[in-house]
């Protein structure tokens, strides 16, 4: 049976973390958000017990797994996606990456989620400054590092930390073209680690279908030029 995903339709989002894991490792799974629709999700998150905050959840053997970072941990326990002895490590890696979204998303809404980009542009265009100039080399200085040279995070194979960090690189392209451009040549490691998951067999195929779906101003990477800058 295939895995249920649910996440807000027509946007990437959080779900995609989930989402490049589940097509690298050719398991099958539904959209279910994408299929059905926002109410559908809505009404899914409130049956059965233990249930999710937010999404991305994945429906699987009666229950909802929630957070990415768990999700991904259990995904790589059942289907063998890392070494053993490195999971710890990489969930401690993938819970930094979901702690640098968190900074992405407080970028444009810095004084409240609750409110649109435009009630508090002012916050926001200060913490755009303080993202780009102290965030954004902080945490991908420790992802380069934490690299070591090798291949993959995991040394000799793919791990969901790699297309999670896919999914940063890109998300910050978008999100702040001039400033990556300008720092990229500072993480070399990491963006051949980038262009590395792009030549998996899924990545591949996924990022050349339909399924994708591209970043917009509704997510959490979002491009708005007054917030950038090299």
């Amino acid at each position: 049976m295939p895995y249920d995903l649910w996440y807000w339709p027509g946007l990437p989002g959080r779900g995609e973390f989930v989402r490049l894991t589940l097509e690298a490792a050719g398991l099958a799974y539904r959209d279910r958000g994408v299929e059905e629709g926002a109410e559908a999700l809505l009404a899914d998150m409130r049956k059965g017990s233990r249930l999710p905050f937010a999404p991305p959840y994945l429906r699987a053997e009666g229950q909802a797994i929630a957070q990415i970072a768990n999700i991904l941990h259990w995904l790589t326990e059942r289907h063998d996606l890392a070494p053993v002895g490195e999971r710890v490590w990489l969930n401690q890696l993938q819970l930094t990456i979901s702690d640098m979204v968190a900074e992405v998303h407080n970028v444009h809404h810095p004084v409240a989620t609750g409110a649109y980009y435009h009630e508090q542009k002012s916050e926001a265009a200060r913490a755009a400054a303080q993202f780009r100039e102290e965030r954004i080399p902080k945490f991908l200085g420790y992802f380069e590092d934490a690299l070591e040279d090798r291949d993959w995070m995991a040394g000799g194979r793919w791990s969901p930390v790699d297309t999670s960090l896919f999914q940063l690189i890109a998300g910050l392209r978008y999100m702040f073209p001039k400033r990556m451009a300008a720092v990229e040549g500072d993480y070399p490691a990491l963006i051949a680690l980038h262009d590395r998951v792009t030549t998996l067999p899924g990545i591949a195929a996924y990022l050349d279908s339909d399924r994708r779906q591209a970043f917009n101003e509704d997510g959490i990477f979002r491009h708005y030029p007054e917030l950038d800058a090299e």
